[in-house]
């Protein structure tokens, strides 16, 4: 028998590389899923930020870069914080917290989510045009382009 190959029932292995977020592994409670690099995922076109009102979101770089969101607030946004993701590290965006992310074109984030996460638990908030070139600021200082 050859040992490399391996049974589906054993081991499954899963990727994506299309544009954008991808879930590509689910169970009952949690999902985990491939964010890469999307045209609207640039610092320019971000619009507006999403919450997720029943469980954490959890981020890992694998490559690539990626500058997180979050914006402080319950109804409206009162203030803008960015993290430049680094590799080997799991970053937990907690339940309720406005977020999203900038991507480089060569970046891939794993996702590890509950998998009741949907739109319909998960309001989107859009960003005034002053929060808007804060944001275009504070992603270009985070990824060192100012």
């Amino acid at each position: 028998m050859d040992p490399t190959l391996i049974p589906s029932y054993l081991l499954e292995i899963h990727q994506s590389n299309r544009p954008g977020f991808q879930p590509v592994l689910g169970f009952p409670s949690w999902r985990v899923g491939f964010l890469n690099f999307a045209s609207n995922l640039v610092p320019d076109r971000i619009t507006e930020l999403q919450r997720h009102n029943e469980s954490d979101e959890l981020f890992i770089l694998l490559s690539g870069n990626c500058v997180l969101i979050m914006g402080e607030g319950e109804e409206s946004v009162s203030h803008l914080f960015v993290r430049k993701m680094e590799p080997d590290k799991i970053y937990d965006i907690k339940r309720g917290v406005w977020h999203s992310h900038v991507l480089s074109e060569n970046a891939k984030v794993l996702i590890v989510e509950n998998e009741k996460t949907s739109p319909l638990n998960s309001p989107r908030i859009r960003l005034t045009a002053a929060q808007r070139a804060e944001l275009l600021h504070l992603t270009r200082l985070a990824l060192g382009l100012e």
